[in-house]
């Protein structure tokens, strides 16, 4: 492994351990490459958490924007991130589109505009969940044949994960959740920022509905064992939802995570079943 592989794979272990996890399932080749491409998303989705000002992270989202239209143009800047990406871009034809909407999803953070409905959250969790996993699957040699699969696994995923981080964000005063979804259940942002978990459940149990038709939508059929590496972060979705909804959880005190081992073999079991 290459000093800038190693540095990649060292950044998506220390800062997203389910999409790392996957890629152990990835003969080393392509593995590089899928962690260049998650290191590439955590530089680009933790911007809102480490700036101060929205100019600031307007500043650094439009730096990798011309960092990767440098990357199509022959002008590769000297960052490990962008050189280990533009290996895997060169690799496998990855289209500039995807990463241009990654990138144009995250803007959205730096200045926490509201999700008006649930269907903004989720065009913004297939932009960037989403997205990410149809640029995962093409590094592993399916092209675009699981568009769909990979659009309703993403959204999955993303919904999850933005209900298990509710106290992260509401420290933050960030309101990650829709609005039409916050009214029905008699709600505002208010009430989140208050860590009153015990009213948040029906806002839960709305949001894991809806997950849970996203997962059925993508776990209709058998894919490829080759492929599945790149979706499976979304067979960690039913598990974290049954921690969710279990009687008298609050998300405020109680966490919804999964031991490593407990990782290891849900995603092992998937693998061996050939769908999600």
């Amino acid at each position: 492994m290459s000093e800038i592989s190693a540095s990649s794979a060292s950044v998506v272990r220390a800062a997203d351990y389910d999409r790392f996890l996957s890629g152990l399932f990835v003969p080393e080749a392509r593995r590089n490459h899928l962690f260049a491409l998650y290191a590439f998303n955590h530089e680009i989705a933790k911007t809102a958490e480490i700036v101060t000002q929205p100019v600031m992270g307007q500043i650094r989202l439009q730096w990798w924007r011309e960092t990767i239209a440098g990357i199509y143009t022959g002008g590769v800047r000297r960052h490990e991130t962008a050189l280990a990406l533009a290996d895997a871009i060169d690799a496998y034809g990855l289209p500039q589109a995807l990463f241009d909407t990654l990138i144009d999803a995250r803007e959205r953070d730096i200045f926490r505009d509201e999700f008006a409905t649930l269907v903004d959250l989720e065009t913004y969790a297939d932009a960037t969940s989403g997205g990410l996993m149809r640029l995962a699957v093409r590094i592993l040699g399916g092209g675009d044949t699981l568009e769909e699969t990979a659009k309703e696994a993403g959204i999955a995923y993303a919904l999850t994960g933005l209900l298990r981080a509710i106290p992260f964000h509401a420290a933050q005063q960030r309101l990650m959740l829709p609005a039409d979804v916050m009214r029905g259940a008699g709600l505002s942002g208010e009430d989140v920022f208050a860590h009153d978990g015990a009213r948040l459940s029906p806002v839960i149990s709305h949001l894991s509905a809806a997950v849970r038709s996203h997962m059925k939508l993508a776990s209709g059929a058998p894919i490829a064992r080759n492929l599945l590496p790149a979706l499976l972060p979304a067979s960690l979705v039913q598990p974290y939802l049954r921690r969710l909804m279990h009687e008298n959880f609050d998300v405020f005190r109680d966490a919804a995570d999964l031991s490593v081992p407990r990782r290891q073999l849900v995603m092992l079991g998937t693998m061996i079943r050939g769908r999600l």
